[in-house]
């Protein structure tokens, strides 16, 4: 059995534009598990409003870094870590630029790397870098977000890829496959359809 944990904000958790959550079947980490067969274990770990490394004031207890340990622990032994974080260090009020936003992913990869895993070895990661954002913000009931979020999710892709490289894991850009839904923020049925076929691929090559 290939353990995978997948680690991210709400569109892990499977956030509809539409409003509520995804059924299972439809939210990308299910999807996965479906196009991957029993031979994997595929676990939801989503929350919204999650970030890498900040504590928003506004939205307490989202904090990637401050959970990260206890999901690696509490899900042990994990083959795979699939890290989709980043949307959230977006927001206005955290003033970050894309390179910064990398840095907390950056942290999370070593903070995967470094664990004292308790049984199983250390697992391999793969770092996505989160879809971008939707121009029309006057659609968007988020009101955290303004025009400088959309331009630095925009700007997040080549940042994470280079974190990717500095870690020697595997790297997806979720919007080479996916994009926003209604709401400029969260991914539609397709989406998460396209995400968890392209991650299927990647995953199966490596544990071919």
């Amino acid at each position: 059995m290939i353990n995978i944990l997948c680690f991210g904000d709400s569109n892990t958790f499977g956030s509809n534009p539409a409003g509520g959550r995804h059924p299972r079947d439809v939210r990308w980490p299910g999807r996965l598990q479906e196009l991957l067969g029993p031979d994997y274990y595929v676990i939801e770990e989503g929350m919204g409003g999650r970030t890498t490394v900040h504590d928003d004031p506004f939205e307490p207890d989202r904090c990637g870094r401050t959970y990260l340990p206890v999901a690696l622990r509490s899900h042990a032994p994990l083959d795979l870590v699939i890290l989709s974080l980043g949307t959230n260090d977006c927001k206005s009020h955290f003033h970050l630029n894309p390179a910064l936003v990398a840095r907390g992913a950056d942290i999370l990869c070593e903070m995967i790397e470094t664990y004292p895993y308790h049984c199983g070895g250390t697992p391999k990661i793969l770092l996505v870098s989160p879809i971008e954002m939707g121009d029309d913000l006057s659609r968007c009931p988020f009101e955290s977000f303004d025009q400088e979020s959309v331009a630095c999710t925009k700007a997040l892709a080549p940042y994470f890829e280079r974190v990717a490289r500095r870690h020697g894991c595997l790297f997806l850009d979720a919007a080479k496959v996916a994009k926003a839904g209604a709401d400029q923020l969260h991914m539609e049925a397709e989406g998460h359809r396209a995400l968890a076929e392209a991650l299927c691929g990647m995953i199966q090559k490596e544990f071919a």
